[in-house]
């Protein structure tokens, strides 16, 4: 079996396929041009200096430094999440918690159980995949629970007249939210292997890894993801709602 050799001589062609891309916004007056350069750009000096500074961690092998590690990482996840909140307040702490404990709980039991050991090599690459998910499922969260409310926000001062509580006026509200943020997850899990090849389980095995061996990987992979992003999604949820309402109860809804 030949070793996939990657120079970056072969990088450079590669950006052969960024090119087209450019060629075709250009063509067709999309204005990305000048956005997909800085993206480029931003991902490969990112991505350099991620690779540089996993090196040293990596040789340094200190439990101390792979969780400040995963930590910088939830952190700035969170920061990102809240950037999509829509107005709602707080939103760097709902994510944070939210990220933090779907994180947390998933990793744990892997490592309690033996399946991950707790080496930077092995937990910050995992913890990295586990935390972009639920940055993007949160993102989703605040997304969906804004327009619901505005959508329904009739039927909520329904209920509240009506005697409801805050949370029995959003329950309907909350349980679209979190179904509607994990359907990207659940449809990715039910057509893997069928119309897509993960991305793990795709590198080890261009790495030389044994397709059995990657897949078992890779399983494990999308069962951390699938208790993260429900984790995520339910607590970011529950924890944002109350927002939406003064303290006497009244439906009040965010301001951008």
């Amino acid at each position: 079996m030949h070793e996939l050799v990657i120079t970056p001589l072969s990088l450079v062609f590669s950006f052969s396929l960024v090119l087209i891309a450019m060629g075709v916004s250009y063509k067709e007056n999309l204005g990305l041009n000048k956005e997909l350069i800085i993206s480029v750009i931003r991902m490969v000096i990112q991505l350099v200096i991620a690779g540089y500074l996993l090196t040293y961690v990596f040789q340094w092998d200190s439990k101390l430094v792979t969780i400040a590690v995963i930590l910088i990482m939830i952190i700035n996840a969170a920061y990102n999440a809240s950037k999509r909140a829509n107005g709602i307040p707080h939103a760097f702490k709902i994510s944070m918690i939210a990220i933090l404990a779907g994180t947390v709980i998933a990793i744990a039991i892997l490592v309690i159980s033996g399946t991950l050991l707790f080496t930077p090599s092995q937990l910050i690459p995992v913890t990295g995949m586990l935390v972009g998910n639920g940055m993007g499922i949160i993102g989703l969260t605040f997304r969906n629970l804004t327009m619901l409310y505005r959508d329904k926000h009739q039927s909520v001062n329904e209920k509240l007249a009506l005697g409801a509580t805050t949370k029995q006026a959003s329950k309907e509200i909350i349980q679209e939210t979190i179904k509607g943020s994990l359907q990207p997850t659940v449809d990715t899990v039910r057509t893997v292997g069928l119309v897509t090849l993960p991305g793990m389980m795709t590198g080890m095995m261009l790495a030389g890894a044994l397709p059995m061996e990657a897949i078992m990987y890779q399983i494990m992979v999308f069962f951390m993801m699938i208790s993260t992003a429900t984790i995520t999604s339910v607590i970011s949820a529950y924890l944002a709602f109350p927002y939406f309402f003064d303290q006497a109860g009244r439906y009040v809804g965010v301001k951008k």
